[in-house]
């Protein structure tokens, strides 16, 4: 009895030695880069997402993404004044992950994708509310209305990523942004029994640095 516990107890040890050998994810994680965010950058398409949640029969949270997101923006930590950013997001990049609702929502009781095929944002001021974070103003035209909206936006981490090749590597910044509108406001009104007037909208942002290496 002795000897067996002996092992159990051997075996146990070894277990966990072979477990500190294994770093955790966070001890493994990299810490998040925090250099200047000065400059103009282009998003990364391929690393940005813009996606929206909106009530859904009035029990539910729906889920909708886009899949292709470009534009610019450019950040002086030093004079707010000079911050500005211009988004594109091509409507048809809709992605709900059931291709018959996507029909309908590129349709013309919702985005009518065919006659206004762009969703677009131009900043007008952005200003600071945190060390990392601030209020963006601007104007989003949507279903062909343009409507004044403010997001918050929190800034992620900067600095030169290297490692990475061409065209994502260089100096890159990260940024999440969030607003909430009326659809409404925008002349998409369809179905308001069932599906929420407001919307919540999210973009992630990866950009690099014009201009730099």
């Amino acid at each position: 009895m002795r000897n067996k516990l002996l092992n159990t107890l051997g075996a146990g040890a070894l277990a966990l030695g072979a477990l500190n050998l294994v770093p955790s994810a966070a001890q493994a994680a990299p810490a998040t880069l925090h250099d200047s965010f000065a400059g103009t950058y282009k998003i990364d398409h391929d690393h940005s997402l813009a996606w929206f949640t909106v009530e859904h029969a009035r029990v539910s949270e729906f889920v909708g993404r886009f899949d292709k997101i470009a534009g610019t923006y450019t950040f002086d930590p030093k004079d707010p004044a000079k911050d500005k950013v211009e988004v594109t997001i091509p409507v048809d990049s809709l992605d709900t992950n059931f291709a018959m609702r996507n029909r309908d929502l590129l349709g013309p009781d919702f985005f009518n994708a065919r006659e206004f095929p762009d969703i677009k944002f131009v900043s007008t001021r952005y200003e600071p509310t945190g060390k990392h974070t601030g209020k963006l103003y601007g104007n989003m035209t949507l279903h062909g209305t343009t409507h004044p909206i403010v997001f918050r936006v929190r800034q992620i981490g900067a600095g030169p990523v290297n490692a990475l090749p061409k065209p994502w590597g260089g100096y890159l910044s990260g940024y999440v942004a969030t607003a909430t509108i009326k659809r409404s406001d925008f002349g998409v009104s369809a179905y308001e029994g069932m599906i929420g007037n407001r919307v919540r909208l999210h973009i992630n942002i990866e950009g690099v640095r014009t201009g730099h290496s």
